[in-house]
């Protein structure tokens, strides 16, 4: 059993200092290795994937943020020049185009191809179908999305960026049946939590799907923008939900999962929103400075704004 949450107290002045949205969060390698690629020192970035491995989870979520900054599909091209079987190389390609198609900076067709090449160099890697789940999430059918997370999930039955894009995109199914607690999307998460392993972050999931789809009926106008007087985290059943994923936390020994400060942001939100302040105060304190802007900016909300005062409420409580 990990160690209990640190004492309360209030060191805001501290972390408003530190606040920034990195969506490298608080991978430390990660970030220094960033920093060589955009200074077309590649080199760094295969040592760091090797060292990886089959750490599908971490191996995803290093190439997603390394595809990110304009600069990565050139050095990415450059790798590939000298080492043109290096499925790294395609998949850090693969990432950056459809990074670059999400901006309207390359074809969608271009960056599904390039997702495709990797694909086939690494047949047990998602991280190439991951890819094309990110595009498909913004612009494909539902057909394509369910197809594409199918793709990942065979290789990789708990990955943790892939069902959260899903969770996502099935939100958005049927605005008009508004707080449905039979939608789809509580089903799916619920589902995929009881399939994962006791110790996988799934167990957030619902958790993350009672978040999104406040994100879509706020945006509908179905609910007030504020998410803390909505309502919404208040039924009986979003406070089980809540619950069961708080008290998963204080027995979870898996801080070291790559993407475990997005689930303590959606937790420390959802517990916020709840009204429940000495838990959502130690959920940020294991937040740090890596807060996230989903789901604080939820529905169309400043993040940083949204995350400041809500962590400031919270700590300024206990």
């Amino acid at each position: 059993m990990p160690p209990p949450p640190p004492p309360l107290g209030r060191r805001r002045r501290a972390w408003r200092s530190g606040q920034s949205f990195d969506p490298a969060l608080d991978d430390t390698e990660l970030i220094s290795v960033r920093g060589q690629l955009a200074q077309g020192r590649w080199n760094e970035v295969r040592s760091l994937l090797s060292a990886t491995g089959d750490d599908w989870d971490r191996r995803g979520h290093r190439l997603v943020v390394l595809g990110e900054p304009p600069s990565s599909a050139a050095w990415a091209r450059d790798w590939l020049l000298a080492e043109p079987e290096s499925s790294d190389a395609a998949a850090l390609l693969a990432c950056a185009a459809v990074r670059a198609a999400l901006r309207g900076r390359e074809p969608a067709e271009s960056a599904r191809a390039a997702c495709l090449v990797a694909a086939g160099r690494a047949p047990h890697d998602p991280t190439p179908w991951l890819a094309q789940l990110l595009l498909a999430r913004t612009m494909g059918t539902e057909e394509e999305v369910v197809r594409l997370f199918d793709e990942v999930r065979v290789r990789h039955p708990e990955h943790h960026h892939a069902h959260h894009l899903m969770v996502a995109r099935l939100a958005e199914r049927r605005v008009g049946a508004g707080q449905d607690p039979l939608h789809e999307v509580y089903d799916f998460a619920s589902w995929a939590a009881e399939q994962a392993p006791a110790d996988s972050p799934l167990a957030v999931l619902p958790v993350v799907a009672h978040t999104e789809r406040y994100r879509v009926l706020a945006a509908a106008g179905g609910w007030p923008a504020d998410p803390a007087v909505s309502g919404h985290w208040t039924s009986r059943r979003a406070r089980q939900v809540m619950k069961t994923a708080f008290d998963w936390w204080l027995e979870w020994e898996g801080e070291d999962h790559p993407r475990n400060r997005l689930d303590l942001n959606f937790l420390a939100h959802a517990k916020y929103c709840e009204g429940r302040s000495a838990e959502a105060a130690a959920l940020f304190h294991r937040i740090g400075p890596h807060a996230t802007p989903d789901p604080w900016s939820y529905p169309d909300r400043d993040p940083h704004h949204a995350f400041l005062a809500a962590r400031d409420a919270a700590l300024g409580s206990v």
